[in-house]
C-alpha cells in the first residue's frame, strides 16, 4: 500500500510547475523552486502508525478539513501551527480528495507568477 501511494503523490506533485522530490527531515518531500516544501509523505512518523502525507493550507482550510473528517484529516507536528493538513492514506480516503489537497497546496506555496488557474 505504501508504495502505491508514493507513486500516485509523486505523479501529481511532480505533474505540477516548476517541482522536485528529495527526502527532508528523512521523507520523501516535494518543493517548488527547489526551495518551498509543499507536501511531504510519511510512513509512522516517529511511531504515530499512520501512512500520510503532509500538505501545505490555510489555517482556515486546515480548520474546515479536521473539523468535518477528523479519521482522514489532522493537524501535523512541526507544521501544523502554519496550517499544514495531514492526510492519512491509510483509512480509505479516495485518491479523488487527495489529489486536489496536493494540487492546493502546491497553490499555497508557489510564487504568484507560477499560480495555476
Amino acid at each position: 500500500m505504501k508504495a502505491k501511494w508514493l507513486e500516485r503523490v509523486r505523479k501529481c506533485a511532480l505533474a505540477l510547475p516548476e517541482t522536485s522530490e528529495r527526502v527532508s527531515h528523512g521523507s520523501p518531500s516535494f518543493f517548488v523552486k527547489k526551495t518551498k516544501a509543499f507536501v511531504s509523505f510519511l510512513d509512522n512518523h516517529h511511531g504515530d502508525g499512520r501512512l500520510a502525507i503532509w500538505c501545505a493550507a490555510t489555517l482556515d482550510a486546515q480548520q474546515l478539513l479536521v473539523a468535518a473528517e477528523p479519521e482522514h484529516f489532522f493537524v501535523p507536528a512541526y507544521v501544523g501551527h502554519l496550517g499544514w493538513v495531514g492526510v492519512r492514506l491509510d483509512r480509505g480516503l479516495p485518491w479523488s480528495k487527495v489529489k486536489p489537497i496536493i494540487e492546493q497546496a502546491w497553490r499555497v506555496r508557489a510564487p504568484v507568477k507560477l499560480k495555476l488557474t
